[in-house]
């Protein structure tokens, strides 16, 4: 779970449900962060109600500040649990690639090292 987090609503009253619904979609988020940002790792939640006439009145921004890079998404719906739902959708696929391009390597060499016992565990030595 993500340590600091903040909840805000624009135009929009944020009752405990939809707090407990994007604690846990956002919050949970943390997995795809990797392991020595996760200290330093902090969520803002916008949440705003547009009062124009257009369908999609419900907007759920969310800014992830992680170490070197800030993310920021936003995404608008019918309802504002569909919002959340979007967002986190792309905040996972970004968040993936910040990983990626971050991680330690480790698991990389691990998996360089196994395939090369493996190659050259099939090779049979050559006598003379």
């Amino acid at each position: 779970m993500i340590q600091k987090f903040e909840i805000q609503g624009v135009h929009y009253e944020v009752d405990e449900n939809l707090k407990k619904y994007v604690t846990k979609k956002i919050g949970g988020l943390d997995k795809y962060i990797s392991k020595h940002s996760r200290a330093s790792a902090h969520a803002e939640v916008s949440l705003k109600e547009n009062k124009a006439k257009n369908h999609e009145r419900y907007t759920c921004e969310v800014t992830i500040h992680v170490p070197g890079e800030t993310i920021v998404v936003s995404e608008r719906a019918l309802n504002m649990f569909a919002a959340v739902d979007i967002a986190e959708a792309k905040l996972k696929l970004q968040l993936r690639k910040y990983k990626d391009l971050h991680q330690s390597g480790g698991r990389q060499r691990r998996h360089l090292l196994e395939r090369f016992r493996r190659r050259s565990a099939r090779l049979e030595p050559i006598e003379e």
